[in-house]
């Protein structure tokens, strides 16, 4: 049921928040409302097999439900839907390391054991898994497959195929992100030919919610295919659509599986209506835009405040060919911000990240170029009642003392408070402030070039994937400047800077840090130093920081949601007097332009993302 670290999408360099998701392993969660500081959740009731799990034993559809309640059984089927995608691919296995998949492989041609629910925060419904049974002890989990399960080619799912689909996903093979974020699952163990069981290293409360969304890979076609080799020969899984035509690093096409074996299944009835699914791809957001107002395409998310403000016109849309519209959503922001690599010797002083933070410009950065349309990011779980604010208290000050002579003062004695320029704060103001801590730090303006005792220049470079942000970091890299520093900001192609960030070579980047209303095992891959050196891991920061790692063992393995949301907060403020990000902004909403050609249900999910919104529309 997890959650938004993504290993293979693109890191957004856009002016919004854009969740980066693992769409099988890393379902999008929010705050249920429900839930609130201090409020512990009930016991869990005696383990037995259910038709879907959750984190506390709730669900809100019951065993034989007839669909989702944002899902319409009297959907239409078929269309041909075009989208866009930007950069390119060149691999067809979305679950490793080296290279970019295509867009929609992930969540239209593989499917896990069960399938999250996108109008709860905690739950998942079988899928594969006709039956799921966590044990009494929480030390494992028993998947009883459903036997209509079939992968595209008409062969079974198999115990066999979970077996290896764990194995392959722990391995060397598969993206690092899998061995650390699946290490909690410490083997598998076929009981008969429809039951599975997945034994746990130790407990953890969401651990059986991980293993329902493996997703499932057929060992048939991988033994044919290594799982690690290269080429673009479509993979067979048992998602509800099959790759038809592959035009290298341009356009993919994906065609509805007329066998599909679990079209009339609860989980998925009224959903995937589309008969074709293409995705064309553009260099970066402003061609894709203008080839969406030519018709190349369909539906689109905006993600630049400008293009949303004022790109959306023309005859198109004053006759109503194409709609502009605003969708709500429940979403945790999490934090997307400048992220400071801190491999760099040049970073390591936490009062020089301070001083970085200090010359970004929010307010005038809204006012001029977002049209204030957004707002600062206040914590790493923006928008969520896991924010810490105001100051440490109760349980979350238990957590903190234990490591007072480590943690900065501003910890205990600071609320999470955004830089700001709105009176009585100033952007000269706080690029004096910025030259104190510089030099406290042993940086000094020396004929106009700020220096260190060893004449070392201070120099760095930003690096972006989209052209849409370098009109963001121009002013910042100014006001740089005017503390003397030697700061330039280049894009490059998406390719490129994916590898790059896979082995940690740049200076500053722009990405996001999505999270769910249930933080857990990502949360190693996010800040844990375990996770700092290895390649492809989003430790993008390269943080290192033994309180930084008890705390997200804290999350990890919180046994009740006081002491969750207590281990979240004290991690929240130790990251961000940590400095490792210059934040920016979010939204609390999608805004998205579409063709009117499509019909959808009456009722929106709470926790999604654009592509899952339209899985559940259909053509007029």
């Amino acid at each position: 049921m997890k959650k938004n670290a993504a290993p293979t999408a693109n890191f957004p360099g856009k002016d919004l928040l854009l969740p980066v998701v693992f769409s099988l392993l890393l379902g999008v969660l929010a705050a249920t409302g429900t839930a609130g500081a201090g409020e512990t959740k009930p016991e869990l009731p005696p383990a037995q097999p259910t038709h879907g799990i959750s984190i506390d034993g709730i669900l809100k559809y019951p065993e034989g439900f007839e669909h989702f309640a944002y899902a319409s059984p009297t959907a239409r089927s078929g269309g041909e839907l075009v989208l866009h995608d930007l950069g390119g691919f060149d691999k067809m296995n979305p679950f490793t390391l080296k290279g970019a998949a295509p867009a929609g492989l992930d969540s239209l041609v593989f499917e896990p054991l069960a399938v999250a629910s996108l109008d709860e925060p905690f739950a998942a419904y079988g899928l594969i898994a006709q039956a799921i049974e966590l044990a009494d002890d929480r030390l494992s989990v028993t998947f009883t497959l459903n036997p209509l399960a079939r992968f595209s080619d008409g062969t079974p799912v198999r115990v066999e195929d979970v077996k290896f689909s764990l194995e392959t996903l722990k391995s060397s093979q598969a993206h690092p992100f899998y061995q650390h974020y699946l290490q909690d699952i410490s083997r598998a163990e076929i009981l008969d030919e429809r039951r599975i069981r997945f034994h746990f290293a130790r407990v953890n409360r969401e651990l059986h919610l991980i293993a329902a969304q493996i997703p499932v890979l057929s060992e048939q076609f991988y033994r044919r295919h290594p799982f690690d080799a290269e080429g673009l020969t479509p993979p067979t899984g048992s998602g509800p659509y099959r790759v038809e035509r592959v035009v290298p690093g341009r356009t993919i096409t994906y065609r509805r599986n007329p066998d599909y074996w679990a079209r009339d299944l609860n989980v998925r009835r009224g959903m995937f209506n589309f008969e074709t699914i293409t995705f064309k791809y553009f260099k970066d957001q402003i061609v894709s835009l203008e080839a969406f107002k030519a018709g190349e395409f369909d539906f689109m998310a905006i993600n630049i405040a400008k293009q949303w403000a004022r790109d959306l016109d023309g005859a198109r849309f004053e006759r109503g060919e194409l709609v502009k519209e605003e969708v709500p959503h429940r979403n945790n922001a999490g934090m997307q911000g400048f992220v400071i690599n801190t491999r760099r010797p040049i970073f390591q002083d936490r009062r020089v990240r301070q001083a970085l933070n200090l010359a970004f410009d929010f307010e005038w950065t809204n006012r001029t170029m977002f049209y204030d349309q957004y707002t600062p990011c206040d914590s790493y779980f923006s928008n969520s009642y896991l924010a810490a604010r105001q100051l440490p208290a109760g349980l979350e000050l238990e957590y903190l003392e234990k490591f007072q002579q480590e943690l900065p003062l501003e910890v205990f004695t600071t609320p999470l408070t955004p830089v700001s320029t709105d009176p009585p704060h100033s952007l000269r103001g706080n690029l004096l402030r910025a030259v104190e801590l510089l030099a406290q730090a042993g940086w000094t303006v020396q004929n106009g070039v700020l220096r260190n005792g060893q004449g070392e220049v201070f120099s760095f470079e930003i690096l972006l994937d989209s052209p849409s942000f370098e009109r963001v970091m121009a002013p910042y890299v100014k006001n740089l400047q005017r503390l003397g520093m030697r700061v330039t900001y280049r894009q490059i192609d998406a390719a490129l800077y994916m590898r790059r960030l896979n082995s940690f070579d740049f200076d500053m980047v722009v990405t996001v840090f999505s999270q769910s209303q249930s933080p857990g095992n990502e949360q190693r891959n996010y800040w844990h130093s375990t996770a700092a050196d290895r390649p492809g891991s989003r430790n993008l920061a390269g943080i290192k920081d033994p309180v930084v790692d008890r705390l997200v063992d804290k999350i990890i393995y919180a046994e009740t949601q006081e002491e969750l949301i207590a281990a979240t907060r004290a991690l929240d403020r130790t990251l961000w007097h940590g400095y490792y990000v210059v934040p920016n902004w979010y939204l609390d909403s999608w805004r998205l332009t579409y063709r009117d050609t499509f019909a959808r249900p009456e009722t929106l999910p709470l926790y999604y993302r654009p592509f899952q919104l339209l899985m559940t529309w259909w053509m007029k």
